[in-house]
């Protein structure tokens, strides 16, 4: 059989695409995946472009797989740097052999049989596309609830790689996620640019659904255990969503709340659609509604015309909220956006130093965040082996665990004392 080698870079969104990639090729072209890059007769890398490193990334690394592979193998690139750069890409590596968008997946069993082709139509509606079935763990579901992004953000690029949003419709939704839940995948994984704005449009015909109704149709399987979701917008978090998320037992008492700026100047800079006033007002009904939430966040700095003042907006949300993840950023200037051409762009030492004052507190805080799981009990799902004879897995709220253990415990639920907080994760024994 022919060989496949897939490099993902990016987003939960970018896995599920891989996954897809790799089922239609699989059952439909007769390939197998392999791991070892120099045996493949198809070489792809699903790229991200959110920031300039994965752009960068990219060349470098189709250089090396030019250089390694055997002859006659093909190169593929793929997701949203292919979407946005399209033709330049062979243009600068004449030794690629085709181009795909992230709006294109379902075309990769045609685009494979032309040389030199390019694909990146981001008007293009896969949104009913019925996909072959591949999944990376057996004990988890991704599932696409949406396609594209209708916010116009002005520091992002994925409006213009991935197209206008479409809402996948529920029943297509229910359906794959009964199909891998009926095939021992306990937890299911909602994915969408803006999940909770699930609903405003869907291609095939007008319904009134939002994504509070989808989650109690997602949450009638018998078979689902857990729901999770990525990543949700903070304008469209009103009360019906929360109250649903309260007080749904499946659905993991874990919230991505992408702050950005805590600066309500800087967010009507960024087009974000809310104040920070809002912010902090969802945060504390959400720790109100649910006193064990874990709440997540991105926080850019160095945006285009920040001030000291803007960053210790920033900074005075981060300790009111008590973030216990956060994923965090410089401004890195896209191409097809607002923000690059703004005249007022923030240093990068200045933005270096912001972002390693904030990195540094928030460290601060994880001592004290994970101190307080000392001797707790959880329920883990466990899906992972990890180095050193330990099996690892997470709570309903989204923290990592690991136990000693083995294989046995792979897609089973267990009590957990915790013994040992970490930053990061936490380890602890078994409950026999």
């Amino acid at each position: 059989m022919k060989k496949l080698y897939i490099e993902t870079l990016g987003c939960a969104m970018n896995v599920r695409d891989s996954e897809h990639i790799i089922a239609e090729l699989t059952q439909k072209e007769e390939f197998e995946l392999t791991s070892d890059l120099t045996q493949a007769d198809l070489i792809l890398i699903n790229t991200c472009s959110v920031r300039e490193k994965p752009v960068h990334k990219l060349f470098s690394e189709i250089g090396y797989f030019n250089k390694v592979k055997k002859e006659g193998a093909k190169i593929g690139v793929c997701g949203c740097t292919a979407s946005h750069l399209g033709e330049e890409i062979i243009k600068k590596a004449p030794f690629v052999s085709f181009v795909l968008g992230a709006r294109n997946v379902s075309k990769i069993t045609e685009i494979i049989h032309k040389d030199k082709a390019v694909e990146v139509d981001i008007d293009y509606d896969e949104s009913t596309y019925a996909f072959s079935d591949f999944r990376s763990s057996p004990y988890k579901a991704f599932v696409n609830i949406s396609i594209g992004c209708d916010k116009k953000c002005t520091f992002c690029i994925v409006p213009s790689t991935r197209g206008e949003e479409i809402s996948i419709p529920p029943e297509l939704i229910v359906q794959e996620a009964k199909k891998a839940a009926q095939k021992g995948a306990k937890e299911i994984f909602l994915l969408g640019q803006n999940v909770n704005n699930y609903g405003r449009r869907f291609s095939d015909r007008d319904r009134d659904v939002d994504f509070t109704d989808l989650l109690r149709m997602v949450s009638q399987i018998d078979e689902v255990e857990r729901i999770r979701f990525t990543s949700p917008h903070p304008l469209h978090m009103d009360d019906k969503f929360l109250e649903e998320f309260a007080s749904n037992p499946k659905i993991c008492k874990s919230m991505h709340m992408p702050l950005q700026s805590g600066s309500t100047k800087i967010l009507r800079a960024m087009k974000r659609g809310y104040t920070k006033e809002w912010f902090l007002d969802r945060a504390a009904r959400l720790r109100q509604m649910v006193p064990d939430v874990r709440i997540s966040t991105d926080i850019i700095v160095g945006f285009p015309g920040e001030s000291d003042e803007d960053f210790a907006h920033t900074i005075d949300v981060v300790e009111r909220v008590g973030f216990e993840q956060i994923f965090s950023f410089k401004y890195s200037p896209r191409p097809l956006t607002p923000a690059k051409d703004y005249d007022n762009q923030v240093p990068q030492e200045i933005a270096s130093q912001r972002l390693s004052y904030l990195q540094d507190l928030h460290l601060k805080m994880l001592d004290s965040i994970s101190a307080r799981e000392l001797g707790k009990i959880y329920n883990v799902y466990f899906e992972e082996l990890k180095p050193g004879g330990y099996v690892a897995g997470r709570t309903d709220n989204n923290w990592i665990v690991k136990v000693k253990g083995s294989e046995e415990l792979l897609g089973k639920f267990a009590d957990v004392r915790i013994t040992k907080p970490g930053r990061l994760g936490l380890e602890g024994e078994v409950i026999v």
